[in-house]
């Protein structure tokens, strides 16, 4: 989200046709940081087709999408054509999915997937899903912005880690999701696309950055999407969707290829789906160390195509709440999030409330500090040229003026960076006491999507436009894995979720409770978007 609103928030421009933009600044692409078990349902009862087949192929789980492929069950044509037919239907309404190329190549690719298949070539569980990247990530051929008119019709000319390993998969690129301007806020609009609407209410905001993947999935209009994640931007529209997001820890996905690797470890790369499966997969194939990333993991990504099935039972779970009252919260958040403890108790887990020895103050000082720091000095060059400046949101001035403070100085860096080791050191500790922790993922629901971002939470005004995500931040800090949970919905029907954190390089351990949840809820087989149905 931004304070300022771009020049038509409800413009909707599902082509994504803008290759005759202005010319690019390479300043900006060099900056490289603005990112950011078995299968549980078939189909959903109801679901409107726009074209024969279309409602049963786009509402199988990508598991079993990927395996009806695998088994040619269903021709790559077949699949590309429904999912067209669901984003002809759908997206004019909703604006998840921009920057699409020609339907005819896209249809070619298909089936060109078909004819490998046919000589025995299968390239891997994504052969001849589409996906849509999201527009943080480069994926060579495809328009590029992250929202920015700095960037109007810019073409990439490389792949993005996540869209080269997506791709050698036998993923077909059919566009990208939509995100606010530089993924800065949540809240997804920006002057180059619009606004993404949420598809359980199209008044409300779809969250963000990663908005237009998470509205993709609710609205069956993509298999599985990746997202990214600063401050929460895979976790808030994951929740405000009623999806599962992963937010990977620190390293597990490769953030490259960019000109910094050392110190941006903030905005993580991610999976997200409509199952807990669904999301392992994906990540089995973003995950793994790769050369350009030298800080990323050096793992064996099959280890999250495995079995997700596990005895839960006796594992320690610590309820964080609101942090005794330092976050604010919209009312009834708090008691629908709590609502998932019972669950978590019914399969046997020791649940009670605790919170690591840190002060949350100092948490949010280190963040502006690191995020200003970042993202200031990425957008320092644009901003000091008074005509580019004139481009940028209002959140990206914010940030650049922050890091341009007098007492941003070297030494506070220095120091906010000693303490987010101990930071880290504490979460280390409290998880040799619990296994897991539970927390709100929001302070909020979904909000009016004209709506920059809550001025007010709880009583309480918000003194930055990201200040109500504040609940998100410990765990970008501690660079621990940490997963949305569909937790339920308000009593206007509006979805909420829970964040399941886990240990440093336990994501396997994180998707396996999830996956336990998940069979004892089924929140996102239950309440699909009304809209599916036709209402």
């Amino acid at each position: 989200m931004t304070d300022i609103q771009p020049t038509d928030t409800t413009s909707v421009n599902p082509s994504g046709a803008d290759a005759d933009g202005i010319a690019r600044r390479e300043f900006l692409m060099r900056t490289g940081v603005f990112a950011g078990g078995a299968a549980v349902m078939t189909s959903i009862p109801g679901l409107a087709s726009a074209a024969t087949g279309t409602a049963e192929i786009v509402s199988w789980d990508a598991d079993v999408l990927s395996q009806k492929i695998k088994s040619k069950a269903v021709s790559c044509v077949e699949v590309m054509d429904a999912f067209l037919a669901q984003i002809d239907r759908y997206n004019p309404r909703i604006n998840a999915i921009v920057a699409m190329p020609d339907r005819a190549n896209l249809r070619a690719q298909a089936a060109e997937r078909d004819r490998q298949l046919a000589r025995g070539e299968y390239l891997g569980w994504m052969h001849g899903m589409p996906q849509a990247i999201k527009d943080t990530a480069h994926a060579k051929g495809i328009v590029y912005t992250t929202g920015s008119p700095l960037y109007k019709g810019f073409v990439s000319t490389f792949d993005s880690v996540i869209s080269e390993r997506a791709k050698n998969n036998g993923a077909i690129i059919i566009g990208k999701t939509n995100v606010p301007e530089f993924a800065l806020g949540s809240n997804t609009f920006n002057p180059v696309y619009g606004t993404t609407w949420n598809p359980y209410n199209l008044k409300k905001t779809a969250g963000g950055s990663s908005g237009g993947a998470g509205a993709a999935l609710a609205s069956r209009m993509l298999p599985v999407a990746d997202g990214s994640d600063m401050g929460g931007s895979i976790r808030n529209p994951s929740a405000w969707a009623n999806i599962y997001g992963l937010r990977p820890g620190a390293g597990t996905v490769p953030f490259a290829p960019s000109p910094e690797t050392m110190v941006q470890q903030f905005a993580i790369e991610g999976p997200m789906g409509r199952t807990v499966r669904d999301v392992a997969m994906l990540l089995s194939v973003q995950a793994g160390h790769d050369p350009r990333a030298p800080l990323s993991v050096n793992l064996d990504p099959q280890q999250f195509a495995t079995s997700l099935e596990s005895d839960v039972k006796g594992k320690r779970i610590a309820w964080l709440g609101d942090w005794n009252g330092y976050f604010a919260m919209e009312p009834g958040v708090l008691d629908l999030c709590k609502t998932s403890l019972k669950v978590f108790e019914g399969l046997g887990c020791v649940v009670e409330e605790a919170l690591p020895d840190f002060s949350p103050a100092e948490l949010w000082e280190m963040w502006i500090t690191h995020r200003a720091w970042i993202m200031g000095n990425s957008l320092g060059e644009a901003y000091a040229d008074p005509k580019t400046r004139a481009l940028l949101s209002e959140n990206a001035r914010w940030e650049v003026e922050r890091s341009m403070k007098p007492d941003l100085t070297a030494n506070k860096v220095f120091q906010s960076s000693i303490q987010r080791t101990a930071w880290v050191q504490t979460v280390r500790q409290f998880f040799e006491k619990y296994d897991f922790a539970i927390a709100p993922t929001t302070q909020v629901f979904p909000f009016d999507a004209t709506m920059p971002y809550p001025k007010v939470v709880g009583g309480r005004t918000m003194e930055t436009y990201h200040q109500w995500m504040g609940i998100v931040l410990p765990w970008t800090l501690a660079g621990t894995p940490v997963m949305n949970l569909p937790a339920g919905f308000s009593k206007d029907g509006l979805p909420m979720g829970v964040q399941l954190i886990g240990k440093r390089q336990a994501e396997l351990a994180v998707l396996r409770m999830a996956r336990a949840y998940e069979k004892a809820t089924g929140w996102v087989q239950k309440r699909p978007p009304a809209l599916l149905a036709g209402r």
